[in-house]
């Protein structure tokens, strides 16, 4: 036994970085605060901040994947735990999956779940300025729909309001740009149809929620992270709407993970990537 444990750092060898030991002193979480309620749901939201910051800090709207049919806010933190340790404040969102209710409803709650945040920025300190939205994969579709969207569409009916709701910037991991492409056809993937379910007008319903739909002058900034090998989310769809994106001369970014799947890359490229995200948002002047 002893010879297999001596290969191994103790505890005691194991330093730790002064984001791991400082965390707990440094941040505080308020979970499950309830940002709406639909289909006898309550939607709610954790939020994280830096404990010692009295004023507006940049706040990241982070929105978790799961191809709209699983997944939990929790299962995340360590998603965004790179702008927590630049003093951001994160807002963590859920919303219904489509076993709850079927698309366009996760639409509606992350519309709503913007509109929390920017009715509740001066309590909580968030900077209406620099306002993020980010998320891998389906939360990387609803953060490019839910900061695309035009005012006043039906989406927003749920929690309607006269706010204007800009952000400004979208991180979009390896998202879903065009739902009808993964509906049918070559692409057709087995959550997509799941979150449209048996809607006669399912195509009419998927064209609505499509970021690609939405795409003109005038929009917040956009990064987009995707593998090119992804065998999840075609990497078309960050290819399509970057070119949209240069076509109707809005600012962004695709970058390509060489070689990379569905995330879980290797962590020379999580390196690479972020790199980029702070250039992007230092770039677009979000982040110092």
């Amino acid at each position: 036994m002893f010879a297999v444990l001596a290969g191994f750092p103790t505890v005691a060898q194991t330093a730790s970085s002064p984001f791991a030991t400082e965390a707990a002193a440094r941040y505080w979480m308020q979970p499950d605060v309830v940002y709406g309620t639909a289909n006898n749901t309550q939607l709610k939201l954790d939020i994280w901040y830096p404990n010692a910051s009295k004023t507006p800090t940049p706040t990241l709207v982070y929105i978790h994947g799961g191809g709209w049919i699983f997944g939990i806010k929790e299962a995340s933190v360590l998603e965004f735990i790179p702008f927590l340790e630049k003093g951001w404040r994160v807002v963590n969102v859920e919303y219904r999956m489509a076993s709850n209710s079927l698309a366009p409803a996760a639409v509606e709650d992350t519309r709503c779940a913007l509109r929390w945040v920017f009715q509740n920025a001066k309590q909580w300190n968030f900077d209406t300025s620099k306002i993020v939205l980010t998320g891998h994969s389906a939360g990387g579709h609803l953060s490019l729909i839910t900061g695309m969207l035009p005012d006043k569409t039906p989406f927003d009916n749920n929690c309607y309001g006269d706010e204007k709701m800009p952000v400004a910037a979208i991180i979009n991991w390896y998202g879903i740009s065009d739902v009808n492409d993964i509906i049918q056809g070559p692409n057709l993937k087995n959550y997509a149809v799941m979150w449209m379910g048996s809607q006669p007008n399912a195509t009419e319903v998927a064209r609505s929620v499509s970021p690609l739909t939405y795409v003109r002058p005038g929009l917040p900034p956009v990064l987009s992270i995707h593998g090119d090998k992804d065998s999840v989310v075609p990497y078309s769809h960050s290819v399509r709407l970057h070119e949209a994106l240069d076509k109707a001369n809005v600012k962004n970014q695709l970058f390509t993970i060489k070689g990379g799947d569905h995330g879980g890359f290797p962590q020379a490229d999580y390196v690479r990537s972020y790199a980029e995200i702070w250039k992007f948002l230092k770039d677009n002047k979000i982040a110092d």
